[in-house]
């Protein structure tokens, strides 16, 4: 009986649809065994892609919630300052911070994005790398 797993994929008994169809020198237990290892690979790579997204989404929402918090505060400093030159002062001042901001932030993005990619290329990679390692001892037995 296949596991419940939430996906079709994995739930899938394919060796029973074999079941009957013998080859002679073919495993279909082996073939079988390591396609649902790439299946669940690639579920896993997608999990952590979702997950991923799911980081930067929210601190996507932070960063959106703090700078409108920080605008009200620009707009009473600016409002604040005396004499038009300081008054733009201010917003020169005001506008260079806003803009370093957003470039770290930026970058903070990027290297969330970048980690979550690596992640989920790492899973396939590993998968990659077995699904070879399988195939070589599957020749060598013969």
């Amino acid at each position: 009986m296949a596991k419940q797993t939430g996906n079709p994929f994995l739930e899938f008994d394919l060796s029973k649809v074999l079941g009957d169809y013998k080859v002679p020198g073919l495993d279909v237990e082996s073939i079988l065994a390591s396609q649902r290892k790439n299946i669940e690979a690639v579920t896993a790579a997608n999990q952590l892609a979702i997950e991923g997204l799911q980081a930067v989404l929210r601190r996507q929402a932070e960063i959106v919630r703090s700078s409108v918090e920080e605008a009200g505060s620009y707009v009473n400093q600016v409002a604040a300052a005396g004499t038009p030159e300081e008054k733009a002062a201010k917003q020169a001042e005001i506008v260079k911070v806003a803009f370093e901001k957003a470039l770290s932030n930026i970058k903070e993005l990027a290297e969330l994005v970048a980690k979550s990619n690596t992640e989920a290329a790492d899973v396939l990679s590993k998968r990659v790398s077995e699904s070879l390692d399988e195939v070589k001892a599957a020749i060598a037995k013969k």
